[in-house]
């Protein structure tokens, strides 16, 4: 694992000892709360900036000349597991864009308001209907931004409240990521506990299912208390049945997915099918999915004008020079936040290799954990404390497996059990914390909006730092185990089963 191999390789020194390490990432969250929650602003920019601050700061207290410090940057900002995320957010970007285009969020106003799912039940019915998606396709990342660009908007037009929506919307993304079986977070989660998938998704259900009923009970009584305002508004989008042919669309990235395909070539085959049916039925054109705006004096300009993809402007227009469509807007709106995870990233590798991972992980076994209970509550804040550092929560599982697989070793725990605690905390916490990785790119998905929508503003625009109380499923699911680990409830050891006893189940 990540913290086991900077052991072995060269370490950076710094003045005030390990714990120095952690400070680039202190930072930022300082500067992520003070941004979010003090001022309001949720601008992903400003983060990229305070990472960057962050790390240049971090950089005055290591001793040497700087060069390990730098070349761990590097390090850090080329780990998989962040391309990971990265590759899943654009091609979520793109299918929810081209599904908007298509109507789908017509589709969505229609069928509420045929089936009589208004304002107070919508956002019950989006937790659910999320939980479904990310359990299928096995990330919640993508589950936010298909949902934030589609159910989102739907939501708002017929009134229901718009932090609620959101929080649904995470929420189902927390269920997707902790029990889907093809889950990165559920892969690492198994993978280092010494564990077999198949085992840890059947022992976790029942934690996962009673966290969602209650989080179902807590959307529908908010729901009815909580509600937004109906637009009424000149150009607003009406209902239209057409739009739902999409579902078919997700229905074959979910199909996909859960016959063992990539979640990349899952995405491709409902996007190239919803581009098809766009076209095919006339809800979007060619020029609607993809357009370059060529300057007149561009060297083949006029000549190839006539294609419908290519749109001849005058050399001094806004858009002379420039690319749009539903492709290239459904992934640029996530540029900044890309940035921000490669630098976020890069912040939690000098932590490890600076020895601050070592240092908290030591002093937390070795004061904290004293018996088998406290053990277990020192996993589920643990890995809660770590994912509150790192915003990209396999990143941050990957970071605290090996602590929670030694306090588990020592104590005799059941691997299903560790595997267990550490996913269910990394999933929930991802999508929690306004800094979050969960809960920005929800965000940026969100401001697309402004711009697609005419009758969306933005006041309509959750910022990240108010939507964490109610990300509901995720505080039950942390509850659940937090309240498991001090009472003892659910708790195996070794001897009680083995990995290839649930695996023949």
């Amino acid at each position: 694992m990540e913290a086991e191999r900077a052991r072995s390789e060269p370490q950076i020194q710094f003045y005030g000892g390990k714990w120095m390490s952690t400070l680039p990432i202190a930072l930022f969250i300082a500067w992520a709360i003070f941004q979010s929650g003090f001022l309001g602003v949720g601008d992903t920019t400003g983060l990229v900036i305070g990472m960057l601050v962050s790390l240049i700061v971090g950089m005055l207290f290591a001793k040497g000349d700087w060069k390990t410090y730098a070349n761990t940057i590097f390090e850090g900002m080329t780990q998989r597991v962040a391309a990971t995320a990265i590759v899943a957010w654009l091609w979520a970007g793109m299918f929810a864009q081209v599904l908007q285009d298509g109507g789908f969020v017509q589709g969505l106003v229609w069928a509420a308001e045929a089936l009589s799912v208004g304002a107070a039940l919508f956002p019950a019915a989006t937790f659910i209907l999320a939980a479904l998606l990310a359990t299928g396709i096995g990330t919640g990342y993508g589950t936010t931004i298909a949902f934030t660009g589609l159910f989102f908007p739907a939501g708002v037009l017929i009134g229901a409240s718009p932090v609620l929506m959101f929080g649904a919307i995470l929420s189902g993304a927390v269920f997707g990521d902790n029990l889907a079986p093809v889950s990165d977070t559920t892969i690492v989660s198994a993978v280092t506990q010494d564990s077999d998938i198949g085992g840890v998704v059947a022992s976790r259900f029942k934690y996962a299912i009673f966290a969602a009923i209650l989080a179902f009970v807590g959307y529908v009584v908010a729901g009815s208390m909580m509600q937004g305002t109906p637009v009424s508004a000149e150009g607003v989008l009406q209902g239209d049945p057409v739009g739902l042919v999409h579902l078919l669309s997700m229905l074959i990235v979910i199909v996909t997915a859960i016959s063992g395909r990539h979640i990349v070539e899952a995405i491709s085959w409902g996007l190239i099918f919803a581009v098809v049916v766009n076209i095919a039925l006339g809800l979007a054109s060619i020029g609607k999915l993809l357009i370059f705006y060529a300057p007149r004096n561009g060297p083949f300009a006029q000549e190839l004008g006539f294609l419908p993809i290519v749109q001849v402007v005058a050399p001094d227009a806004d858009n002379a020079g420039t690319v749009s469509g539903s492709l290239y807007a459904g992934a640029e709106g996530f540029f900044a936040l890309i940035v921000l995870t490669l630098l976020i990233v890069a912040g939690a590798q000098i932590m490890i290799r600076g020895g601050g991972f070592a240092a908290l992980q030591d002093w937390l076994l070795n004061s904290v954990a004293t018996s088998v209970r406290r053990a277990e509550t020192t996993m589920v804040l643990g890995t809660a404390m770590v994912n509150a550092m790192i915003t990209i929560n396999t990143a941050a599982e990957i970071a605290i497996a090996p602590y929670i697989a030694r306090i588990g070793q020592r104590f005799n725990v059941n691997g299903y059990r560790r595997a267990n605690i550490l996913d269910a905390n990394s999933s929930a916490m991802g999508y929690i914390f306004p800094w979050g990785g969960g809960v920005l790119v929800g965000y940026a998905t969100m401001i697309g909006l402004v711009e697609r929508f005419d009758w969306f503003t933005q006041s309509m625009l959750v910022n990240p730092a108010e939507v964490w109380l109610y990300v509901f499923h995720g505080w039950f699911l942390f509850g659940v185990f937090l309240l498991s680990a001090l009472t003892g409830f659910g708790l195996e050891y070794v001897s009680d089963r083995r990995a290839e006893e649930v695996a023949r189940v």
